[in-house]
């Protein structure tokens, strides 16, 4: 190290709640203290879900919205 440079300030822990909210969604969704919102949750599924609807009509999205009902009942919803 050169002698006349000043070493580097000491490294700073953050809070457990600032770095839990630098955490990506849906990364421990199990421990969070709020529940999974049925709104929030199977994004995927629920974006293709409501496009096939716009586009093609209810009655020609069966699998799709199957698909979002199994995703939700996977995370605990009664859908």
């Amino acid at each position: 190290m050169d002698p006349a440079k000043p070493p580097p300030p000491p490294l700073l822990k953050m809070s457990s709640l600032a770095s839990a909210s630098c955490e990506p969604p849906g990364a421990e969704p199990q421990e969070e203290k709020k529940p999974l919102k049925p709104c929030c949750a199977c994004p995927e599924t629920k974006k293709a879900r409501d496009a096939c609807i716009i586009e093609k009509g209810e009655e020609h999205c069966g699998p799709l919205i199957e698909a979002h009902k199994e995703c939700m009942r996977a995370l605990g919803f009664k859908v």
